[in-house]
């Protein structure tokens, strides 16, 4: 518990006494609780780690300079997982050969990347959960980024990083196929909150080559006018899966197609607080690789979806579907549990 999240708890507990010290909207008090953040207003946000554990942040904390200096993309690690090695991994290594040639990596199979978000590492909930859906339903090569290092600084600390990450993610699928093969055809980049930055910047850094990529309520604080954030160019098509909207996630259209389930915000189905639906993008994306049956209706506009509202036509959310194409703004209802 940092010292932010020690001074919350003290007042929780004393809101009586403490009330000159802790009232106001300027600090919530209740881990989770972003009920009264204002994007490009607030200071002070919970956003949650990589086990849904709700982290206090301070957005105007200085971001550490020298940790940014150090070319921290190359601190990626690569984690491959096959129906060969479905539970352990093997690690592959920007320029070493051995590294693949020693794995279980198969030029002719589809390649699925997941990259996770801030105060995160590889083994966080949202890696083994979309990387099993994905083997129940395919063969593929699973890369899971771990890129722990950098996520687990201050937060701003961790936006600052995200270009390099990224960019280093991207050079080193090119790599990869260059040197041992792949389809380029066969990639989608998948990535929760900063993740989904990251994974914006890889596609960038490959010149927009990857057939998908889907963004997981792409982060929101410190991505306003952020010229890092992921954007429908950054591969051949662009989805995005909006769930907490306006607070940990960003509300705005940014891929080719964007759902909004249950109104894109807080409060989903079964969460009572912000850092629940924000994670619960992840959970929603895999239920859509394992069972492929939750279909958004086209929005005439945002407010339409916002306000669950919807009757265009249907598109599948989510899934594997390489020839997914299509663009616009799409709402739907779910369930509180998976399958939802």
């Amino acid at each position: 518990m940092n010292y932010l999240s020690t001074y919350l708890y003290i007042c929780a507990l004393y809101k009586q006494k403490y009330t000159a010290v802790c009232g106001g909207n300027s600090i919530p008090w209740i881990p989770g609780d972003n009920s009264q953040y204002v994007e490009g207003v607030s200071r002070y946000v919970w956003i949650p780690d990589g086990d849904s554990v709700p982290h206090l942040v301070d957005l105007e904390e200085p971001a550490d300079e020298s940790f940014l200096n150090a070319r921290n993309g190359a601190n990626n690690a690569y984690w491959l997982y096959t129906r060969r090695n479905p539970l352990n991994y093997q690690t592959l290594r920007h320029n070493d050969d051995n590294s693949v040639k020693n794995s279980s990596y198969n030029d002719t199979l589809p390649l699925a990347v997941i990259v996770h978000g801030w105060s995160s590492n590889g083994h966080s909930a949202i890696n083994p959960l979309i990387r099993d859906a994905i083997l129940h339903v395919g063969d593929f090569n699973i890369i899971v980024v771990d890129w722990h290092k950098a996520a687990n600084s201050l937060y701003t600390t961790s936006v600052r990083a995200v270009p390099c990450i990224g960019n280093h993610l991207g050079n080193f699928v090119q790599w990869l196929f260059d040197n041992h093969g792949g389809n380029w055809d066969k990639v989608h980049f998948i990535g929760f909150s900063l993740g989904a930055h990251v994974v914006g910047n890889a596609g960038r850094a490959v010149s927009g080559r990857i057939k998908r990529i889907t963004g997981l309520d792409p982060a929101g604080p410190e991505w306003s006018g952020n010229s890092g954030a992921l954007k429908r160019s950054d591969a051949g098509y662009v989805e995005c899966i909006h769930t907490d909207g306006g607070l940990l996630g960003t509300f705005h259209a940014i891929g080719d197609a964007d759902f909004y389930p249950n109104g894109g915000g807080n409060r989903q189905p079964g969460c009572f607080i912000s850092t629940c639906s924000h994670s619960r993008s992840y959970e929603l994306f895999a239920d859509t690789v394992r069972y492929n049956r939750l279909s958004g209706r086209e929005c005439v506009n945002l407010n339409e979806a916002r306000s669950k509202n919807c009757s265009g036509a249907k598109l599948r959310m989510g899934n594997i579907d390489f020839n997914k194409k299509s663009s616009g703004i799409f709402g739907l209802t779910t369930g509180s549990k998976s399958p939802f």
